[in-house]
């Protein structure tokens, strides 16, 4: 993907309408991530790139009524497909970088990211800024509803040595970026990477 903000938005405009159409399986998969996040009622969450929502209801689950989970996006379009399929009743909508946050500093206990690494123009400093809005000992979950060689399979392509989603790749990446990656699944039904604010 293009380093290129605008290029990012004209990609997700194009497919903003038809995206939950095209991807309608994902809901199990999804609901399995957020599981993994093991969040309690009352957390406060961030769902990083969301675009139509489709992790917020199972964020609102997990941390209940008491609870504040927030959705944020770089293109419009999204967020209003999101708000169509009534999902900003589970959480607020940001319209957002997530290069530039406005949210204070350790306000949160958890960020999930689906198929947020590969859109990230700058992939080390981006993570910094995640964690700059999570506490210490916070969580991170970047996550894709298929694994890396599926995914590879569905746009024809290979999967190169330097996919930041590779394991040998990703550690260290996160690890630089003040992230301790604490586990890590790429299947052909998922992949999820867990980690933990480091201090």
């Amino acid at each position: 993907m293009s380093n290129d903000h605008t290029q990012v938005q004209d990609f997700f405009t194009a497919r903003a309408a038809d995206w939950d159409s095209r991807f309608p399986d994902d809901g199990p998969a999804y609901q399995a991530a957020v599981d993994e996040l093991r969040l309690r009622p009352g957390s406060r969450v961030l769902d990083a790139g969301c675009g139509t929502g489709r992790a917020l209801p199972a964020l609102r689950g997990a941390v209940g009524t008491s609870g504040v989970v927030l959705g944020a996006d770089l293109t419009p379009a999204m967020l209003r497909a999101a708000r169509e399929a009534g999902r900003d009743r589970a959480g607020q909508l940001l319209l957002a970088d997530v290069a530039r946050l406005p949210l204070l500093t350790e306000s949160l206990d958890a960020v999930f990211g689906a198929g947020l690494i590969a859109h990230l123009p700058h992939p080390a400093e981006n993570l910094r800024e995640l964690r700059r809005v999570v506490r210490p000992s916070g969580l991170l979950a970047l996550f894709h509803p298929i694994g890396r060689a599926a995914l590879a399979a569905r746009q024809g392509r290979r999967i190169t040595p330097d996919d930041l989603r590779a394991e040998a790749n990703l550690g260290p990446l996160l690890a630089g970026s003040g992230w301790h990656m604490t586990s890590y699944v790429d299947e052909d039904a998922r992949f999820l990477a867990l980690a933990v604010r480091e201090d």
